[in-house]
C-alpha cells in the first residue's frame, strides 16, 4: 500500500516507493507492479505528461483499464457461447438456416478476435509487471501516454509502427 506522503507526491508526479510498498519495484529506471499490488487513484485521476512517465500511478491506471477491458471482453464471449448454445437448430427453410449459419460463422469470427485480443491483454498486464510496459518492444523509447490511452496493449512506438507497417505492406505487394 503506498503510504499518505506517496500519494500527496503521486499527484505532483513524484513516486517515491519505500520498502513498505511491497510489490512496486524499480530496476533499470523503471518501475514495476505486482499484479498483487493495489494502488488507489485518486478520484478522475488520468497520466499525465507532467508526471514521470510510467511511475507506479500510471501503471495502475492502465493496469486498470486492460482489466477492465478484458473483462467486458470475456463476459461478451461468454453471452455469445450462451446465444449459440439457446440456438434451435431447426430453423424453418434454407434460407433461414443459410441466414444463421451466417450469424453463427460471424459471432465465432468475432469471439476468435476477442479471444486474441484477451491474450494481448494478458501480454499486456505482464509487461506491467515485469516493468516494459509503456516502453517500444523495437527502440526501448516511450511510446507515449497518447498513444497508450488509444491503444493500451500497443508494444511499438509510433515510428517503430509506421516501420513495421511499411515492410508489411512491401511483403504483401
Amino acid at each position: 500500500m503506498i503510504t499518505e506522503e506517496a500519494k500527496k507526491n503521486s499527484r505532483k508526479g513524484v513516486i517515491t516507493p519505500t520498502a513498505s510498498e511491497a510489490g512496486i519495484t524499480m530496476e533499470g529506471g523503471r518501475y514495476a507492479l505486482a499484479a498483487t499490488t493495489n494502488i488507489e487513484l485518486p478520484p478522475g485521476y488520468r497520466p499525465s505528461a507532467d508526471e514521470e512517465y510510467m511511475n507506479p500511478l500510471h501503471l495502475a491506471f492502465f493496469r486498470n483499464k486492460l482489466r477492465e477491458w478484458r473483462d467486458q471482453l470475456v463476459e461478451e464471449s461468454k453471452q455469445t457461447i450462451d446465444n449459440l448454445r439457446e440456438e434451435v437448430r431447426d430453423i424453418g427453410d434454407e434460407a433461414e438456416r443459410a441466414t444463421r449459419e451466417t450469424e453463427n460463422s460471424l459471432e465465432l469470427r468475432t469471439r476468435d478476435r476477442y479471444r486474441k485480443l484477451i491474450a494481448k491483454i494478458d501480454k499486456a498486464l505482464k509487461r506491467i509487471e515485469e516493468g516494459r510496459y509503456g516502453y517500444c518492444e523495437e527502440t526501448d523509447e516511450d511510446i507515449g501516454l497518447e498513444r497508450l490511452e488509444a491503444r493500451p496493449i500497443a508494444t511499438l512506438c509510433l515510428d517503430a509502427q509506421e516501420r513495421w507497417e511499411h515492410r508489411q505492406r512491401q511483403m504483401g505487394d
